[in-house]
């Protein structure tokens, strides 16, 4: 109680080289003295000469940091621990010139196939300052207990299939990874699965399709162009034969 934290450091994530400044602020009955710390794999130490509430930092390699608050009674606290995430390569152009803080995805998740029963496995990575935070979503809908930027099934179920995306976001804005479609079954050979193919194909004896094109929806980004995508499917489709029936939204 002799000694309060008014503001804490916060955790980025950012490019190599990026300059930027960690602060730490308290209050206490006597005179304040601050000493930041450091830690990269398991080695922590004291940072020489960093005294003051302010650390200047060049990003070079994923770093962790603490301050050490005390006063002239030897009491003493320390501030959250916060990770400077520091990636290697990024993409040229990222971040944008004008970069705020906000989060740049720099790590879409993948197309997945999956066995029953066998992990699945999807990533994403953003940067932002402060460092963002992570939602996933399956078919729009929210899931409640990811929220890291690794989903990790264990055991995948066929219920488990659908469309996939994150949201990466911080106090500057939201940004929204690729969708990316997994597909939870049984695998079959290819000579079977090219069988199964041809059967599908000679049994279907009508020969009509229902085109939709969504493009609004209440969690997920607009699409670039569902209304151009139905009128190419719709040509290609007429051309092999098929009646055509086409809606939007």
């Amino acid at each position: 109680t002799a000694i309060a934290i008014t503001e804490q450091p916060v955790s980025i994530s950012v490019p190599v080289g990026y300059s930027f400044t960690l602060r730490c602020r308290a209050e206490g009955r006597t005179l304040l003295q601050y000493q930041w710390f450091c830690q990269h794999q398991s080695d922590c130490c004291q940072i020489p000469g960093a005294t003051n509430p302010d650390l200047p930092i060049v990003a070079e390699q994923t770093t962790l940091y603490t301050c050490r608050v005390n006063d002239l009674y030897r009491n003493a606290v320390f501030s959250d621990w916060v990770k400077v995430e520091v990636h290697q390569c990024v993409a040229r152009g990222l971040p944008p010139r004008l970069w705020r803080g906000e989060p740049v995805i720099i790590l879409n998740p993948t197309e997945q196939r999956v066995e029953v029963g066998k992990p699945l496995q999807l990533q994403c990575a953003a940067m932002g300052v402060p460092a963002p935070c992570y939602q996933w979503y399956r078919n729009g809908n929210l899931l409640e207990q990811h929220k890291r930027k690794k989903l990790w099934i264990t055991h995948a179920k066929v219920s488990d299939s659908g469309t996939y995306l994150c949201c990466a976001s911080n106090s500057h804005g939201e940004h929204w990874t690729n969708a990316v479609d997994v597909h939870i079954g049984e695998t079959l050979p290819p000579t079977e699965r090219l069988q199964l193919c041809h059967l599908v194909f000679i049994s279907a004896t009508g020969k009509i399709a229902l085109l939709v094109g969504n493009n609004c929806y209440q969690h997920h980004p607009n699409l670039m162009a569902p209304v151009k995508d139905v009128f190419e499917l719709s040509r290609l489709l007429e051309q092999l034969g098929f009646q055509v029936v086409s809606l939007l939204d």
